[in-house]
């Protein structure tokens, strides 16, 4: 389960990367691509709740999947930039995709 968490979490990483290009450069991101890679992150923390609640988890996948909610959190406070159509600040972008991108890293560290 922790590897089908990570390939999911890995294809809306791709989409991340779209939708940050987008907005580093002055732009909205596409609506849509952005509620696919909402959609792909909440399936991947669906799966780590799931790994949790079964008490299989290391300190490592508690880690990654706290790491994964903040930048949740913080992709909530970037899609009311967007519904109240501003441009979030470059800054939490980063912020998020860092956040996830340290998460990713950890549970794959679990997961090899």
């Amino acid at each position: 389960m922790l590897t089908f968490a990570l390939l999911v979490f890995a294809v809306g990483a791709i989409g991340g990367l779209v939708l940050a290009s987008h907005v580093l450069r002055g732009k909205f991101a596409p609506w849509a691509l952005s509620l696919i890679h909402a959609l792909l992150g909440a399936v991947g923390l669906i799966l780590l709740i799931v790994v949790l609640v079964h008490g299989a988890a290391t300190h490592q996948v508690t880690i990654s999947f706290i790491l994964f909610l903040i930048a949740a959190l913080g992709g909530f406070v970037l899609a009311s930039f967007h519904l109240r159509k501003r441009l979030p600040p470059k800054a939490a972008v980063i912020g998020h995709a860092g956040l996830a991108i340290v998460g990713f890293l950890v549970l794959l560290a679990a997961v090899i």
